[in-house]
């Protein structure tokens, strides 16, 4: 098969259009036509419907697009691993991690990567669906639980416990809370149970769920739980380490916590060279020592 017209029928399945793939390729409509006909006449088969609104892929076109989209992943990963054979770190990296993690743990700590790599670009995608890393969805993820998948570098790189916290306001204004009694009679902040979370945080809201809970605030992300715990809306279940960048919301109730969740770094066997990878391990490594190196000096305060 030629390499150049599945380049082309590459871009015009993407695109939905001849025009809008020539404009990509830098080539007129009728030379990308000329091409995507000869690729069908290789290959006895009709590859798109033709429709006034654009173009739709047939049953075959969706087989070869499946298949020029994965080689089209292998050559960025190709093209990613040359590029990290250069000294300097720079060019593109795509992290995924969770809603929670990225908004309240990473992102505020980005500025100390930049100032170090200033020509690096960071792609951060917050969500807590896990993306495949192997099919190159992204180049690093920060997960929850170990990678299960056998061909990914993996580094355990902390633990985290989900604890309960509010603040100062919330506490003067209904008093203390020193017992669950106490709990019941306040409004607890949360993730839904069955929303997309860890295990272990999940068990611990239905714990507190079961124990009669007075009112109850549901919000999909730990983001969402935080800036309500912010404003005196209740009782937030938040991850331990926003310890660190929101030191006067009060924990209480300090025998509840849930089990302990692994947090992992991981990242495909093929960029294992990569220096952009590396830069980014470090980064991070280093801000989770200074992060428990700020923790035990306030436990020791």
């Amino acid at each position: 098969m030629d390499w150049d017209k599945l380049r082309i029928f590459h871009a015009v399945a993407d695109a939905g259009s001849l025009t809008h793939a020539g404009d990509t390729l830098h080539l007129s409509q009728s030379a990308v036509s000329r091409q995507i006909r000869a690729l069908e006449e290789s290959l006895n088969a009709t590859l798109f419907h033709r429709h006034a609104r654009g173009l739709i892929l047939t049953e075959q076109g969706e087989l070869l697009f499946d298949a020029t989209s994965a080689m089209a992943k292998r050559l960025e990963a190709a093209s990613a691993r040359i590029h990290d054979s250069d000294e300097e770190v720079f060019g593109k990296l795509r992290v995924t991690t969770t809603i929670g993690f990225g908004s309240l743990w990473l992102a505020p700590r980005l500025t100390t990567l930049f100032d170090r790599y200033p020509e690096l670009n960071v792609e951060l995608m917050l969500e807590e669906r896990v993306l495949d890393l192997p099919m190159r969805e992204a180049d690093v993820a920060i997960r929850m639980k170990e990678p299960s998948q056998a061909d990914l570098i993996r580094k355990r790189l902390m633990s985290v416990r989900m604890q309960l916290y509010a603040s100062p306001g919330y506490i003067e204004k209904l008093g203390p809370i020193n017992s669950l009694t106490d709990l019941k009679e306040r409004r607890l902040i949360c993730q839904a149970s069955e929303s997309a979370q860890v295990g272990a945080g999940a068990k611990l809201v239905r714990d507190l769920m079961a124990e009669g809970m007075a009112s109850v605030l549901n919000v999909n992300n730990y983001f969402g739980v935080l800036q309500a715990a912010l404003h005196d809306l209740g009782v937030g279940v938040l991850p331990d380490y926003i310890t660190d960048d929101f030191p006067d919301l009060v924990r209480v109730l300090p025998e509840i916590e849930s089990g302990e969740v692994p947090v992992f770094l991981a990242y495909p066997e093929e960029l294992r060279q990569s220096k952009r990878i590396h830069a980014f391990r470090d980064f991070v490594e280093q801000e989770i020592i200074a992060h428990r190196r700020k923790l035990k000096s306030a436990r020791d305060g």
